[in-house]
């Protein structure tokens, strides 16, 4: 007994401790029986009364009985034993007690840390948000947490039933790739020391990241553990950010991006195949900012909505229809035959954007002026073929609007050359290459000049002279109307100032000066004026504004205030080219002009008994109704006089009279003043 390591003792009832091996006596911190003489073993229990209940219980029911607690030595040290005891009866036939002690305090500590590991280990695999599954070698199931079941929404009673096929067969139903799934995880249990990162798709919609690694337990893999976590949502915004990224957020038609890099690969697809072709068509609605400006912007966006479902009814579903911005679409056509494919799409275009559309209950019409660039031309670049287009639908727009117009390299050369004027025309105003030239107005009732209309020309340094129809269009277009519209008004002015100390006269001579639409929208258009004339001390009677009915129709109500501003400034305003806009009574009475100027279409076309004879008459007499003066131009041959004169016009302009002159050549005119 002496050389056992666990403590053996032999106690009476009381707890007096009767013998014990050395082992006893160094686990519970004595040296000698001796020192136990004055304590019992009941003194060295934590709790006493467990003790006591443990012998009771053993007295009771005899045999042996194993039972911990905890002793508490005089060094204050606390162990934790098992206590292994008997009941025997000692030769008196008293009952005595005869046990063994072992110091299980270090395990108990393990115990615990296991304990606390485990129950760590279990809550981070419950409050964790991925769904954890770990497995042996041979695939069966070790271990899972809660939120696997949820993902993976495995009933109760599969869980229960711990059949590891029913749990694979329900997750495989669930799945959109199901032997995908199972050929994937036999290569993972083929290579045990592989893992593996992907993602698996289910049928209703969702995604879940998969993560597989080895378990692994003193350096060897002994199962694997499965993560799955639900990316479904990450996904869908994933997804979500790429369509916005490539599709127009107002009518989810393909954007300018998607639709560059799908011609793009057309173009790709027609270098290699000999028998590809395909068309581009770039459409413009015509006049939709009128939409916009007299419905709002709210009927403008829905207008194009509606526009881009009909576009899309027009063509096949291998085609695309594109919004590129604002008002333009474009669509790809795909794999034609030739040319005729394409118009015949264009022609079906047109008839369904005929039919009027309803929004909110407003009827709306609209048509689209429509540019189709081939890819029999060649093309390298995706932006090439788009350019051509561009530059078809721009023709088709020239040539009257809601039509189509099918790119030619003729297109390409005006195009160019187009490109080239703008370039001239910037420079032309910085050199100083531009020139007012006069034409004068002829009173057939004295016979005599009584003004000038100023015409600006442009003499080009290599093209010479550059005609109006040329330069203007396109400086209205970018804008440079405007400093040439200054310089001619500048000029004007200092010339009116010099011919008014030079020949002067109770009637001051006049000029009639054209506006431009965008000079005529200018706000500080009185303050220019104004100005000029102050700066050059020119009475404001004797400058002339001509403004064409197009310009003051497209903004009526701008228009009045515009010209009433004018008229308090003291200048006189012109109608030009009266006949051949919206001409209409009501109008003329609020715009309050001064004098109509018939356009020369209706004076070249006029005979004694034609149609435009009574045309002219019927502006002759409604001017002198409204108290207006009559201003022919274009007069070009002495028969067209005599009917004007026959009429009642009261002036006139043309070459019949003189060519526009420079000012020095005007001046000699009006010295010499013939009589016309």
């Amino acid at each position: 007994m002496g050389n056992l390591r666990e403590g053996v003792y032999i106690s009476d009832l009381r707890g007096n401790v009767l013998d014990a091996n050395p082992a006893f006596l160094e686990m519970i911190g004595v040296g000698s029986l001796d020192d136990l003489k004055n304590i019992t073993a009941y003194d060295l229990f934590v709790d006493p009364k467990q003790r006591e209940r443990e012998l009771e219980l053993l007295a009771r029911e005899g045999a042996v009985r194993e039972f911990e607690f905890q002793i508490k030595r005089p060094d204050g040290r606390i162990l934790t034993v098992l206590d292994t005891c008997s009941a025997i009866r000692d030769p008196a036939g008293d009952t005595i007690y005869h046990g063994i002690l072992v110091d299980i305090s270090d395990r108990k500590q393990s115990e615990e840390r296991i304990s606390h590991t485990a129950s760590l280990l279990s809550t981070t695999l419950d409050s964790t948000a991925d769904g954890i599954l770990v497995v042996n070698n041979a695939g069966r199931t070790q271990t899972y947490n809660r939120k696997f079941l949820e993902m993976w929404r495995i009933p109760p009673e599969i869980a229960e039933s711990h059949d590891d096929n029913l749990m694979l067969q329900h997750v495989l139903s669930q799945l959109r790739d199901p032997d995908g799934f199972l050929r994937r995880v036999r290569e993972l249990y083929a290579s045990p020391e592989a893992e593996a990162f992907d993602e698996i798709e289910f049928k209703d919609g969702r995604v879940f990241e998969r993560y597989s690694a080895p378990q692994r337990l003193g350096g060897r893999p002994v199962g694997r553990v499965w993560s799955f976590r639900d990316v479904t949502e990450r996904k869908t915004a994933e997804l979500r950010l790429v369509h916005d990224a490539f599709h127009d957020g107002l009518t989810n038609l393909p954007n300018r991006a998607l639709f560059m890099d799908l011609l793009g690969r057309s173009i790709g697809r027609a270098r290699r195949r000999g028998d590809y072709n395909f068309a581009l068509l770039f459409l413009d609605m015509d006049r939709f900012k009128v939409v916009n400006d007299s419905l709002g912007h709210l009927i403008g966006d829905q207008l194009l909505v509606a526009i881009a479902r009909r576009l899309e009814r027009c063509v096949r579903p291998g085609d695309t229809v594109a919004r590129l911005g604002g008002d333009e679409f474009t669509i790809l056509l795909d794999d034609i035959i030739d040319a005729g494919d394409a118009t015949r799409v264009a022609d079906r275009i047109q008839r369904e954007l005929n039919l009027p559309f309803t929004i909110s209950g407003q009827e709306v019409f609209t048509s689209a002026s429509i540019g189709i660039a081939l890819s029999a031309t060649g093309y390298e670049r995706p932006e090439e073929l788009l350019r051509d287009a561009d530059i078809a639908m721009y023709r088709a727009k020239a040539m009257g609007k809601a039509r189509y117009e099918v790119f030619d390299l003729e297109m390409h050369a005006r195009a160019v050359s187009q490109l080239q004027l703008e370039t001239d025309l910037r420079h032309a105003i910085e050199r100083d290459e531009f020139r007012v030239l006069y034409q004068p107005m002829i009173s057939l009732d004295s016979g005599r000049i009584e003004g000038f209309e100023a015409l600006v020309r442009w003499y080009h340094p290599t093209r010479g002279l550059v005609t109006p129809e040329e330069f203007v269009p396109i400086a209205e277009e970018t804008g440079l109307i405007l400093p040439i519209g200054r310089m001619v008004l500048r000029e004007v002015c200092r010339q009116l100032a010099e011919w008014h100390q030079t020949f002067p006269s109770p009637l001051p001579l006049s000029v009639a000066v054209n506006l431009s639409a965008k000079q005529f929208r200018q706000p500080d258009l009185v303050d220019q004026v104004a100005h000029l004339l102050e700066v050059s001390e020119v009475s404001p009677v004797a400058l002339r504004l001509e403004i064409t009915e197009s310009v003051i129709i497209d903004d009526a109500e701008g228009a009045v205030k515009m010209l009433a501003r004018l008229r308090r400034l003291g200048v006189k305003l012109h109608l030009d080219d009266f006949g051949t806009g919206y001409s209409s009574l009501s109008y003329l009475h609020r715009f309050d002009m001064d004098a109509l100027k018939i356009d020369r279409s209706f004076i070249a076309a006029m005979g004694d008994r034609g149609q435009n004879t009574e045309i002219v008459r019927a502006i002759i007499s409604l001017a002198r109704n409204l108290d207006m003066d009559v201003i022919a131009e274009g007069v070009e041959r002495p028969e067209q006089l005599a009917i004007l004169r026959s009429l009642g016009c009261e002036k006139v302009q043309g070459f019949l009279f003189s060519q526009p002159l420079a000012a020095r050549d005007a001046a000699q005119l009006l010295r010499e003043q013939p009589s016309f």
